[in-house]
Order: structure tokens, then sequence, then C-alpha cells
């Protein structure tokens, strides 16, 4: 047995199976890949009486992604996809993790389990403690737990010791108060998810369109004359943008994909809404499929406004728009000057694409005026991630697609109110203006000293300059970067404490000592002492709504993630002047706070009893950039990418399966990639894999590279697909100890995740 428990999954094969790669998605295969999720999890009766409320005006929001719902009306039984249901089934499993499991089973042989094993034993019924030195949690009571945080904390030499992070899922009111909690502490060291996924897209638009948040509704999909999805797989991580995007070729709409794999969810779709179209061929989406190398996007973007910018020069005024940009935006002399520095010849080896194929994507961008582009983590995890995203904004700058029905930004995020938690001030860089209205509101004095995000807050426990962890949800371990290091980062600290639904690793790979604080899902009713309480989310286009649990709590002694925070800073906070047992009793209180500190939500108590919700004020959607620097929509000058592979050298990016939510492994298939029962592989190129001598499902290991540092992932399964040459993708997070912490992109600090440099060597 090892001396620390496991912070990787076990270098174990589970039995693969390839199958053939589908032609289409969603549609009865879907369907009953969902029911047998539910009926294994809860059972056929209570999973049907549950999947009826979710993502319902009158029910709760789904725990997934945060795709928004329809504004108007919404499916009677399905407004929710296929991981949504599994996300669901897995909330209200009824399998439990209760004090006699961790007196049966050690943190060390719990690590020997694979992430899917792990998740797999359910929900957690009570507060458990670690105590230093011990091999396994035991029962602890909600007080004490309480009191041996609020003195850990405050014996620190200072409050930026401690570090607090807060996972996407968690509601408005709960982080709210959360962030507060943590600034009357006295420390503004408040990582979150979003720093290692969309931090890019807020820096990016932030400084072009001055807003970090995307600028389309889900209704502009109904009237756009081109959707360009890029980075993306919405088939698996957002299904039900699929929707949207059958919507949008219904309405004579085109489809432009850009993305390194040829995901079957963008390209054929049958609706799971409607059974009549179950079978059959299906809706063919995508008009135009762009096979970019990874990290070939500032490029390929380039090119497209190279084209876009000689047919222009050819013939005024047929493709620019020259009043938006006049009288909009700033910058546009930079940009074509830039343009005219880089060459054609130049720029295309590093997309893999034939100038024809560019050409078509930049006639179609052309040859339409309402534009949308859309993206995820494909653009976000990359070196020059903020150059990806500032380059889609300068084409819509140049067609004047944005501010107008049918055209955007849409960055499509992943958990399903990380954009909320951003709004509600979780953030390691608060604005001044926020910061003053938290003084006014509650009487005490803001730090002002920026904190750490999540790559700084590893390098800081890591230097032992910070000592307690606290986690609001999520599983940092598996979520990380350079998985070994941050393990050790978290094994110096004297106390990490997770809130928490179910058991993952993140429980296992702890400080000296270690709380885990059961919470209430989103599925389950929430009571206070003034009754029932609902919470809020913010959606990705920007609507805030409620959500209300309809199931009876796993276990009487599950608390809400508000009652956590609050009964936290009740027993820490010594002069707190905040009555925060009065606010967590009655969840109208905080928002009254939210109405009081955050611009938008006025009203906010009325406005979020409205069926559907309100949607938060954006100044991109309105054709308003008086928030940027300049006062106007700003061009950028970007540069592609700088990377250059040796020989036998390929770029490695990590992805998700279809059984999998973020670090949440619901099974062990990926059947859109036609692979089943395993999660140890390696997708190559053919010609790559003839070049090493590789064979179908030989096992390899994988070493990256950078700064004369070496990481290896041992034994993975080599399987040939259609990918370009010199790239390779994994699954995470069995891959993420090749991520190296100190490989992360320019102004976001996001870990580049999709731009692994690896070697592969045959076992």
């Amino acid at each position: 047995m090892s001396k620390n428990p496991k912070e990787q999954p076990p270098e174990k094969l589970t039995g693969i199976q390839l199958t053939k790669v589908p032609e289409t998605s969603v549609g009865i295969k879907a369907i009953l890949s969902a029911l047998t999720h539910v009926k294994s999890e809860v059972g056929i009766v209570k999973g049907i009486s549950l999947l009826k409320n979710l993502n319902q005006k009158n029910g709760f929001d789904c725990p997934g992604c945060a795709w928004p719902d329809p504004d108007e009306k919404r499916a009677f039984l399905a407004e929710y996809c296929e991981n949504g249901a599994k996300a669901v089934a897995e909330e209200a499993t009824k399998n439990k993790v209760t004090p006699l499991f961790f007196a049966t089973n050690s943190i060390q042989e719990l690590s020997e389990l694979s992430d899917y094993e792990i998740g797999k034993s359910g929900r957690i019924t009570h507060p458990m403690y670690l105590p230093e030195g011990k091999n396994n949690y035991e029962e602890i009571s909600w007080s004490k737990a309480f009191h041996l945080i609020a003195e850990e904390l405050n014996t620190l030499n200072s409050p930026d010791e401690a570090i607090f992070y807060t996972s996407g899922r968690t509601s408005n009111e709960a982080a709210f108060l959360y962030q507060l909690f943590v600034r009357q502490f006295g420390t503004n060291n408040l990582p979150d998810c979003s720093n290692m996924c969309h931090e890019s897209s807020g820096a990016a638009l932030s400084e072009t369109l001055g807003i970090g948040k995307g600028s389309v509704t889900l209704d502009d999909f109904n009237h756009a004359d081109l959707v360009i999805v890029i980075g993306q797989n919405p088939g698996t991580n957002h299904p039900r943008m699929l929707t949207a995007l059958s919507e949008t070729k219904k309405r004579g709409g085109k489809i432009m994909t850009i993305n390194p794999l040829p995901e079957v969810g963008l390209m054929n779709y049958k609706d799971p809404q409607n059974p009549l179209k179950w079978f059959g061929k299906g809706q063919d989406l995508t008009d135009l499929f762009l096979q970019v190398k990874i990290n070939g996007d500032v490029a390929l973007l380039k090119i497209i406004l190279k084209l876009m910018k000689e047919k222009e020069d050819a013939e005024p005024n047929s493709v620019f728009n020259h009043q938006f940009i006049q009288e909009k935006t700033a910058g546009i002399d930079d940009l074509l000057k830039d343009l005219d520095t880089y060459s054609i010849d130049y720029l295309i080896p590093q997309t893999g694409l034939s100038i024809e194929k560019i050409k078509e994507a930049a006639s179609l961008i052309i040859n339409n005026d309402k534009v949308i582009i859309c993206w995820a983590m494909g653009l976000t995890q990359h070196k020059n991630a903020v150059d990806n995203i500032r380059e889609v904004v300068n084409i819509l700058l140049l067609k004047g697609s944005i501010g107008k029905k049918g055209a955007g930004t849409c960055p499509v995020r992943g958990h399903s109110n990380v954009q909320g938690d951003r709004t509600m001030g979780i953030w390691e860089r608060p604005k001044a203006s926020f910061l003053d209205s938290l003084e006014k509101e509650f009487k005490f004095k803001a730090p002002r000293k920026y904190g750490f995000d999540v790559v700084e807050a590893i390098e800081a426990m890591s230097q032992k300059k910070a000592k307690v962890f606290f986690g609001m949800g999520g599983n940092f371990i598996s979520a990380t970067p350079d998985t070994t290091f941050t393990a050790d980062a978290l094994r110096n600290c004297n106390l990490t404490v997770q809130v928490s639904t179910k058991l993952n690793r993140s429980h296992l790979i702890t400080g000296k000592k270690a709380l885990i604080l059961p919470c209430l899902g989103r599925s389950e009713k929430d009571y206070q002492t003034s009754g029932a309480q609902f919470v809020s989310v913010e959606n990705s286009m920007g609507v805030v709504h409620q959500s209300k649990g309809h199931l009876k709590p796993c276990s009487k002694e599950l608390m809400s993630e508000t009652a956590i925070v609050a009964n936290l800073a009740n027993v820490t906070l010594k002069n707190s002047t905040t009555n925060w047992i009065d606010l967590t009793n009655n969840y109208d209180l905080i928002r009254n706070k939210i109405e009081a500190t955050i611009p938008g939500f006025k009203n906010f108590n009325k406005r979020v009893r409205i069926k559907g919700g309100f949607y938060l004020p954006n100044n991109a959607r309105d054709n308003n950039f008086k928030t940027t620097t300049t006062g106007k929509a700003n061009f950028s000058i970007n540069k592609p990418s700088e990377i250059k592979l040796e020989n036998n050298q390929f770029m490695m990016m990590t992805i998700r399966t279809h059984d999998q939510y973020n670090t949440t492994i619901y099974g062990l298939n990926d059947r859109y990639r036609g692979v089943l029962n395993e999660r140890r592989v390696v997708f190559m190129n053919v010609d790559d894999m003839k070049i090493l001598g590789l064979q179908k499902l030989d096992l390899v290991d994988l070493t990256s590279h950078f700064n004369n540092e070496v990481r290896e992932a041992k034994g993975f399964l080599a399987i040939p697909y259609s990918i370009p040459k010199h790239c390779t993708a994994t699954y995470f997070p069995e891959a993420n100890v090749l991520v190296p912490l100190k490989s992360k992109a320019d102004i976001s600090n996001t870990p580049a995740s999709k731009t692994v440099i690896i070697t592969i060597k045959k076992k």
C-alpha cells in the first residue's frame, strides 16, 4: 500500500471495446442511455418524477451546464439532456457514504479506486473529520467542525494564508455570503473554476467589449444567418445547444464548425423532444467543417481576416460595416496595418487546412451579416487563449455583428452557475466599486490587495505561504493541472475543507487535518427557520432565475451551502456587524443585500419570482461600449502560435468523454467517439502511428516536455482517429498530470490544458 493516497486514477485498464463512430447524435440512444443511468441510481418511478421538475419554471436548475432554458414554452417532460439526466441521477442516488463507510475504508484504500468508482460510492451523509496522522475519517458534529475551522483561520499569521475556492454549482445566495465572509475575514483569495476555463474569455471580452460575458440570447439563434462553433463539443458538453443550432438551420441559417476533432454532435442530430424524429436520417447541422490543428486558431482567423480585407479592398462596402466601425469601434487602422505584416503562406501551415477550405469559410462570413460565434475550452486553454478570443471579436466587429438580433459573442460556460458566482463577487481581482458597495452596506473595511487565482493558490500552498484550503464544491485535485505538484501543495496545508455532495478524490488528498462538510443538492428541499427556501442562478446568457428542490434530503445531517457559510462566519468573525444567522434563516434577506450592492438586481425578490426570471444588463448586447478604456469596442492585435514541435513531438489536448461532466464520471463509455469501457486512451493520427510503428490499441507511455521538465502518464491505449497530424487527444483527469502548472495563458493565467507538448513511447 502506498504511503500517501494516490492523487491520480490508478494505471489500470478496464477492457476496451471499439465500435463504429456513429453518424448521428441524441435521438433514441440518448434517451435510453439517460434512462439506464436514472434506473441504476434512483429507479425509474422516482427518476421520472425527478426529471419532470428539471429546468422547469417551478422546478430546480440542472446541476450540469449553464446552457439557458427557453424564455417561453418549455418541453413538458424533457427540458434536459442526456448528461443532465445523468447529473441529477448521480445527485439523487440511493447510494450513501455513511460514517460506517469511512470507518471501514481508509483514505489509502479509497485512493486505489478509479475516479469513476469513487464517485459511484454515493452521497455523503454526515460531517466527517480526518485527524492528523489518522487514515480514516471520523464523524464530527457541525458545531465542532465550525469551531475547528474557525480556530485554524484565526491563528493564521495573515488572512492571506487561507484560500477559499469555489466551484460553479454554488447558488447566487451562497456565493454572495461566501465572498462576503471571506472579505470580512480579510482576504481576496477567492480562486474559482473560472480561472481554469473561461477566464480567458472574460479577459478578452472585457478589454474589447467592456463586459466579460457573451452578448447573445437564446432567441438570437432563431435569427442568425451564420453560427460558427469553434473549439467546442456541444453534443457531449452542452447537448441542449443542439436544439438551438437545429432552429438556426430550420430558419435558413448556416453552421460552420472549427475543431481538431469531427464531433458527431455537430454533424447530425435527432431531436429528443420529437418522437417522430428519433429514427431515420436525422438533421444535418454543419455546413462547413474545418479540421484545424490544435492551437492553429489565431492563424486561421487571421487568414480569414486577410481574405475579408482583400474582398473589401477590391469591392468597397461589400464586407465591412463601416457605419458601425466608425461610430462604435476604435483601433481599425492598427488592425488592418497588422494584417498586412502576415502572409497567408506563413500562416497556413499552422492551420493544417487547404487555402480552398479557408476561402469557403471566409466566403460564408463575407456573405452573411448576422453572425454568432460560439466557443469553449478549445479556445480558452492555450498560452495565446486571450488572443484567440480577441481575434474572434475582430471578425464580429468588422461585420458589425455585435448588439443586433441574430449576432454576437457566445462563450458557452460549463458549470451551471459559474457565471453567477462571478457576478456575486467570487473573484480574486474585485473591482473597487464592488468593494465600495460592500463596505457601505456591511460597515467593514474590505481588503484591496488582489488575491490568488487557482495557479497562484497552488504555488502558494507549495511554498507554504497558504496553510488552510477551503473548497466550496468541486473536485479540486482532479480539476487542476500538474496533479502530482498540486497534491503535494495541498498536503502542505494544516487544514483542508471540502463542502461536497458526493465522495471524490479531493477528499483523499488532504492537509494534515481534513474536513468534509456535506451539503444539500440542487434537487433537494431546503428548509430554514422561516420555511422552504429557493435559490437563484445565472445561466450562460445572463438570465437570473430561481431553483427550488423537490426531493427529501438524503440525510438529516445535511446543511445548505448558504447555512454552512453563515454558521462558519458566525463562529469565525469576532467583530462582524452582519447578522449571519438571520440572513440564512430567510434567503430573501440575502437577496435584499445583493440588490443593495450589485448593479442589475433592482427589485430582485420580486423579479426572481417571475417564472423564467430576468435578464441582467449587458452593455455589449445594447451596443454601448462606454465601459472600455476607449469608450468604444476595441479592435486588437493578436499573434498566432509560437510553439514549434521537435521531431517526434506531438501537441496534446485534454477532452471529456460522453459519460462525463467536468470531473464527474458517470460511466466508462465515450459513445460518440466509438470507445467503450475505457478511459486510458490517446487518439492519434493514423500516419503518426505508422511513423512510430504503433498498431491500434498498442500500450504507450506519454511524457510531457516543458522548460526542461518531464512529466509522465503511463499505460494508455493508442487509437487511430480523425485528428490532424502531430495532434493527439486524451481524457482528463487521467492526463492532467501532464499539464505543467507554469504553462498558462498570457493575461488570464488559465492552465494551457489544450497545448501540452508530449512524446509517445510504446511499452
